[in-house]
């Protein structure tokens, strides 16, 4: 079995009664391995250029640690935490991008005023680490 974009070998009677009449695959001529191959150097491409940019995001955030603003009580303890929502509004509104919430990793909740440092996972291999400053409302 192999994936889209793989060459495989597969016995004729299979390739003839089952793959090629579903169009589940094609023989494998001179040009369709031309063809295979520059889609595959166009996804390449592709890919860097997004991990170029995924990387450029995450030194944007590094660089530019955010402030949540939350209400809170006179000891300094919030009422209720701060969520991954919020913290995802705070980088739009602060940097005009737009961040999943579901990307953003807390160590522990937020209950109180103060700095504390947040991971967001981009993509596969790009994490950035910011901090997040929990000010009074």
């Amino acid at each position: 079995m192999g994936k889209k974009g793989e060459i495989v070998e597969v016995a004729e009677g299979y390739a003839r009664n089952f793959l090629l009449p579903r169009k589940l695959a094609a023989e494998a001529s001179k040009g369709a391995i031309t063809v295979l191959a520059e889609q595959q150097r166009a996804r390449d491409r592709r890919a860097a250029d997004t991990l170029a940019e995924t990387k450029a995001l995450a030194t944007l955030l590094e660089n530019r640690p955010v402030s949540v603003r939350a209400k809170c009580g006179g000891n300094g303890r919030l009422f209720g935490t701060v969520t991954n929502a919020q913290i995802a509004d705070a980088i739009g509104q602060a940097l005009e991008v737009e961040i999943d919430r579901h990307k953003i990793e807390l160590k522990g909740s937020i209950k109180a005023l103060g700095t504390y440092p947040v991971e967001i996972r981009l993509g596969k291999n790009v994490v950035a680490k910011t901090t997040v400053t929990v000010v009074a409302a």
